[in-house]
């Protein structure tokens, strides 16, 4: 095991005879790949979480029940063996759209519902068949994981971005180092003696 001295902290930020440009250059390299990585994040997943809640506390205000009913009888796959079980099946269901025209469309219902059986359907501002939308709570928890999925993702470009940064500028600190070993040692011979 080799002997390590004790870590010497911020050394590329300070003064020091043994500290090369491309030292301070990548010092400032990534303290700018972090900041950028946390600002990104940050901000792109802040922004996402926002402008999802905001959708779908739009769509709770936009969108209503309306009472249709069924068309025919719901009717799922036949079951001999215990008859109608209360699952639920697609249906076939009219609701009148808030401009009075008649609309149909397929929504689940108890299975064996007969026709002409209530159903409560919700829609758009413009009477098109929509799902139920989300509740206050689970708008938050939606608008949260994927305002999280977002910035973990807009954080990923800086902190990449500046890894390969890094990463060539070691290989061009090592190709200087062999032009200055070559210089030292013009035979090419590394060994002593």
């Amino acid at each position: 095991m080799a002997f390590r001295g004790p870590k010497v902290r911020l050394w590329r930020w300070r003064r020091n005879p043994l500290r090369r440009r491309s030292d301070a250059v990548e010092a400032w390299v990534v303290l700018g790949a972090w900041l950028f990585t946390v600002l990104a994040g940050v901000v792109a997943g802040l922004t996402a979480a926002r402008t999802v809640e905001h959708g779908l506390a739009r769509e709770r205000v936009e969108w209503g029940r309306v009472q249709g009913h069924l068309i025919e009888e719901a009717r799922g796959a036949p079951d001999q063996r215990t008859g109608p079980s209360g699952d639920l099946v697609w249906g076939k269901v009219s609701w009148s759209a808030p401009d009075g025209t008649e609309r149909t469309g397929q929504v689940r219902v108890v299975e064996g519902s007969p026709a002409d059986t209530p159903v409560e359907v919700w829609t758009d501002r413009r009477g098109r068949l929509v799902s139920e939308p989300a509740t206050a709570s689970e708008a938050r928890l939606r608008a949260s994981l994927i305002g999280c999925l977002v910035g973990l993702s807009a954080a990923a470009v800086p902190l990449v971005g500046g890894r390969l940064l890094c990463g060539r500028l070691e290989r061009r600190r090592l190709d200087q180092w062999d032009t200055a070993w070559a210089r030292f040692d013009p035979r090419g011979d590394r060994r002593k003696g």
